[in-house]
């Protein structure tokens, strides 16, 4: 990453302004994100049981939750170019199945795998948001001392933690 990178406070900042500016709703648009990355999984489960039964009527319904998770997917993903689409709705799903095998994990009493799980889902959950909040200037990501956003950065989080970190701070599912 350059050393032209924002920090944490810089995305802080620019995150307040986008909420003053679109009178963004990021709690809202948090429980959205997680309905649809349920609705990925429904559209998961309806393919796998119209192969498994032979069924075609769950093929038809698969159709209608993966209209249905289109449109709220639009509700976040206002502009994107290229993949950006396909890459938000795979990092959805991604981090949605990544929480399910941490708690699998975790019911098992694997502790430490667990937690490994619910990192790597919340890091590619962070990505999500760090893309469709123009977060992350992807002209700006090359690879440096790992773990370090520049040559300044002491903590050596790496981008995915400090999005973390910002989404710790601007996402809060308990404001009604």
């Amino acid at each position: 990453m350059s050393e032209n990178l924002m920090s944490l406070n810089e995305m802080i900042e620019k995150v307040d302004q986008l909420k003053k500016d679109h009178k963004l709703d990021l709690s809202s648009d948090q429980d959205l994100s997680i309905a649809i990355m349920n609705l990925v999984s429904i559209e998961e489960h309806f393919f796998f049981t119209g192969a498994k039964t032979g069924n075609p009527k769950y093929y038809d319904l698969l159709s209608e939750v993966r209209e249905m998770r289109k449109t709220l997917l639009k509700k976040i993903i206002k502009e994107y170019e290229g993949e950006i689409w396909c890459i938000s709705k795979h990092l959805l799903a991604a981090s949605y199945r990544l929480m399910e095998v941490g708690t699998k994990a975790q019911g098992k009493g694997e502790k430490k795998e667990a937690a490994e799980m619910f990192q790597k889902a919340y890091d590619l959950y962070s990505m999500f948001w760090g893309l469709n909040m123009k977060l992350i200037d992807l002209g700006d990501v090359k690879k440096i001392d790992d773990g370090a956003l520049n040559v300044k950065d002491k903590e050596k989080k790496g981008f995915i933690g400090k999005l973390g970190d910002l989404v710790k701070k601007v996402l809060d599912c308990c404001i009604e």
